[in-house]
């Protein structure tokens, strides 16, 4: 497929011949949250943590007599119904990752970036370089292209480019190499270099 590209002035620039096994596929909901669920099962911290039965130092002498008391012989205070026991079936430190195959992490980049360029969200430019670092003059040529909410992919960014951008809250940039599911869903608009797209294609193939 053909895209056309732009420059940072939001001027024509030409076209560039897109993979269809990358950008043009009819995308696929299931791939895709299969690999956002991975993705965010790794970032979690599994630092969560509460106290068992047997991490409560209380007293184990039995509560009553042996018979006759009328209630439960408990031989614990660390028992789960008591206040100040344990809890039962408590969270403990774990890690939340679990293995998804390499073959459905690539379909699933494939099927986002897909689903970026059905819906039109897709937008190839030039190069991503500032003469020198001014965020308002950049903000107002990013501002041009009505991207909202945009995630800009370069393969290496230029030093002036990425020092403009850091302080524009609705720009977020990326390398090509830890372009994610995630991020590219998460953004209204996609941004790519011909450079990136040339990395990506690369990557994905």
């Amino acid at each position: 497929m053909k895209q056309k590209v732009l420059t940072l002035e939001s001027k024509a620039a030409g076209e560039i011949e897109l993979s269809d096994a990358i950008f043009n596929l009819e995308p696929r909901i299931d791939l895709i949250q299969r690999v956002i669920v991975w993705q965010l099962a790794k970032r979690r911290a599994g630092t969560h943590k509460t106290l068992r039965r047997g991490e409560i130092n209380r007293t184990t002498k039995r509560l009553g007599r042996q018979k006759g008391g009328g209630t439960a012989r408990h031989g614990a205070r660390s028992a789960p119904q008591f206040v100040g026991g344990g809890k039962a079936m408590a969270p403990v430190n774990r890690s939340h990752e679990f293995s998804l195959p390499k073959k459905i992490r690539v379909l699933g980049l494939r099927h986002a970036l897909s689903a970026k360029a059905r819906d039109e969200k897709l937008i190839i430019v030039d190069e991503a370089t500032a003469s020198e670092i001014k965020t308002k003059a950049l903000g107002l040529k990013l501002g041009k292209f009505g991207a909202g909410r945009a995630l800009i992919v370069d393969k290496a960014f230029d030093a002036n480019f990425e020092k403009s951008a850091r302080n524009l809250q609705s720009i977020s940039l990326l390398l090509t190499d830890g372009l994610n599911v995630y991020d590219v869903l998460r953004s209204d608009t996609l941004v790519l270099t011909k450079a990136a797209v040339q990395a990506i294609e690369e990557r994905l193939a």
